[in-house]
């Protein structure tokens, strides 16, 4: 078995399944291709109270930390532009999660004013960052503009965790809601109209994300070893419902997949 919570990739198809990361001392989590599909982002242990956003250079395995002791960040993601980052910091003191931007090359990261949540992700344009959030009372999705203005809750469901994903086109959003083991993905247009299930029901399906071309979308689930902490295993289905695939089959989790350009 591998060392846990490392980066790997797979072919859309599920064939070239590898490990990208190499240190077993250290926990990997939220990995984001870079728009080049050369690099992709992570989010790694540091030490106590610290995890720091790296970038793997998936040509000649270099790695790059882009922040420096900032709290615990996750959820990494470059803008469509190629510009910016997008992530979420969390305060060990205050246990406050909170939207951050930074530049591409990690300087100047400061947060978005009073963008309390997590788990951000890019509209199409770079305009807009749609986000998970408690502020309301339960979880909810909500936009921001980039510079902080224009907040906006789009979703009423029960029990949503956080990670989301925009349609290339920028029509639609998916994401994931439920209780524990009784999760699905859910697909809506972009102002959370025209709400629908998207995964077959019986699955614990979380984590979506869309395939470049908008007509897939590729998530986590337990299809097939319900039940069993360590069974979750790479799925992809058509934006309609159909076709559901099993990309993986292995003894430990596959999860938190993120589609690559």
């Amino acid at each position: 078995m591998q060392a846990a919570d490392q980066i790997c990739s797979m072919n859309a198809d599920g064939t070239g399944y590898k490990r990208v990361t190499t240190e077993d001392g250290f926990r990997h989590f939220y990995a984001s291709p870079a728009l080049n599909a050369n690099s992709v982002l992570y989010s790694a242990f540091r030490e106590q109270n610290y995890y720091e956003i790296y970038e793997l250079d998936l040509i000649d395995g270099s790695i790059d930390r882009l922040t420096n002791r900032l709290g615990v960040l996750t959820a990494p993601e470059v803008s469509p532009n190629g510009e910016e980052i997008t992530f979420t910091r969390g305060s060990p003191n205050t246990n406050e999660l909170q939207i951050w931007i930074m530049d591409r090359n990690g300087e100047n990261a400061d947060k978005l004013s009073q963008v309390l949540g997590w788990d951000p992700t890019w509209s199409p344009d770079s305009k807009q960052i749609l986000f998970a959030s408690d502020r309301d009372g339960l979880v909810q999705l909500f936009t921001v503009n980039r510079d902080g203005r224009g907040l906006r809750r789009v979703t009423n469901l029960p029990a949503i965790r956080g990670r989301s994903d925009w349609s290339p086109d920028g029509q639609s959003i998916v994401t994931y809601s439920g209780p524990a083991w009784n999760r699905e993905v859910y697909i809506m247009s972009a102002d959370g109209s025209n709400l629908r299930q998207l995964t077959p029901t019986g699955g614990n399906s979380q984590g979506p994300s869309f395939s470049p071309d908008g007509k897939w979308v590729v998530f986590t689930a337990y299809f097939d070893k319900y039940g069993d902490d360590h069974g979750c295993e790479i799925y992809i289905i058509r934006i309609d419902g159909t076709d559901l695939r099993r990309l993986t089959d292995n003894d430990y989790c596959d999860y938190q997949p993120r589609w690559g350009p």
